[in-house]
């Protein structure tokens, strides 16, 4: 039995508790700044809204707290939104002794200082040399993993052993994982599917779109290369394999339908999904800036033209 920490009660991070306790650990799930939802957990038997249905018995639900990071955790695992991301760095930097860490959270971030972009890890990483990271990209619907249906991810270090010692802390019949020394191609890959995503979904039929997703592949394999990664890695589960999940489904490809007949991102997000979060959007806002400005149009035409229509508010327009 190891002692792990889950960092983020939302959908995931609350999902990721059913293999944890699977396997027999000594689980606690912490929300460092959603209070509302730290309290619903609390008193509602540990219903989860977002999952509907109820948590583990087996699952500590703490408050969070620097004395709460400060006891001694065989694993931490991070599953905050992007956003949550530096607050949750700040919140570590001070711990002196070596950690395991195991990030979940897909995004990247503009880092304007010196002029980068960096993933996820690497952020979480700044200031403290302490922190062992290790990240979990793949398709893997948190929905589906509460209820236990089969899934596949994988799990990215340097160094392989470490990745796959975590795999065997998580690893069920149901929730399956494969690894990787790539994680630059693993977390931007992871990253970036959201966008593309977006493109996919504003076909206007299944044959364009099959057409968008295979051409999205092409891009996906220059910005993974262009940052350092392996482009391969673009044909594994944090790539094509989490693609196709949120191409098929999901608020990203809802809103590239939306674009794809010719509504703004503003109008068709007040009229249609006003109240749910298009990570698509918020990452190319995040990374706009840098691709604009570093990367030619006609290496990535389609990556282009989703970040035109986001942060200009114009209407998508794509060259198949």
């Amino acid at each position: 039995m190891n002692k792990i920490l889950v960092i983020g009660a939302g959908a995931m991070g609350a999902a990721f508790t059913f293999p944890l306790v699977d396997n027999n650990h000594n689980v606690t799930l912490t929300e460092p700044y959603d209070k509302d939802l730290q309290n619903k957990l609390l008193k509602k038997n540990k219903f989860h809204p977002a999952l509907k249905l109820k948590l583990s018995k087996k699952v500590f639900i703490k408050k969070f707290s620097l004395e709460l990071l400060d006891e001694k955790w065989d694993l931490i695992v991070v599953a905050v939104s992007s956003i949550g991301i530096e607050m949750v760095r700040q919140y570590l930097k001070n711990i002196k002794k070596k950690i395991s860490i195991l990030v979940l959270t897909k995004g990247l971030k503009y880092d304007r200082n010196n002029n980068k972009i960096i993933t996820m890890s690497e952020q979480l990483s700044k200031g403290n040399q302490n922190l062992n990271i290790s990240v979990l990209k793949g398709p893997c619907l948190a929905k589906e993993l509460a209820k236990k249906i089969k899934s596949y991810t994988v799990i990215a270090n340097q160094n392989i052993n470490i990745a796959k010692n975590i795999g065997k802390l998580i690893s069920t019949k149901y929730y399956k994982t494969e690894y990787s020394r790539d994680l630059k191609g693993v977390e931007f890959s992871s990253a970036i599917k959201n966008i593309y995503s977006m493109i996919i979904g504003s076909g206007e039929g299944e044959n364009t779109a099959s057409a968008l997703f295979r051409k999205s592949l092409d891009e996906m394999e220059y910005l993974i290369k262009y940052f350092k990664g392996k482009k391969e890695t673009v044909h594994g589960l944090a790539g094509v394999g989490d693609l196709y999940v949120s191409a098929v489904g999901g608020r990203n490809s809802k809103m590239g339908e939306y674009l794809g007949k010719g509504y703004t991102f503003k109008i068709a997000k007040n009229k249609f999904m006003k109240n749910d979060t298009v990570e698509g959007a918020d990452l190319a806002r995040e990374i706009a800036a840098f691709i604009l400005k570093n990367i030619k149009k006609n290496k990535i035409p389609l990556m282009h033209a989703l970040l035109i229509a986001i942060t200009k508010n114009k209407k998508l327009k794509v060259n198949y």
